[in-house]
């Protein structure tokens, strides 16, 4: 299992309301790849965890790649 607190991922995709088909556009690689690296079965890699905290900047515009994967 990741170490990350995948469950802070899961939160924000929530809070925008999009589904992790959406998000996995946005990261340009499959649903069933981001499904795995929300539940913890895969990582993200470090593009994916710039990309999802310029995505989650719409909730907290002063979010960093640790507040979502290390705090």
């Amino acid at each position: 299992m990741i170490t990350y607190n995948i469950n802070k991922v899961k939160g924000y995709r929530n809070m925008l309301g999009l589904t992790q088909t959406q998000i996995a556009d946005k990261l340009n690689i499959t649903k069933q790849s981001y499904s795995r690296k929300e539940i913890g079965k895969a990582k993200f890699t470090d593009q994916e965890k710039i990309k999802l905290k310029e995505i989650f900047r719409f909730i907290n515009p002063t979010i960093t790649i640790d507040d979502i994967f290390f705090k």
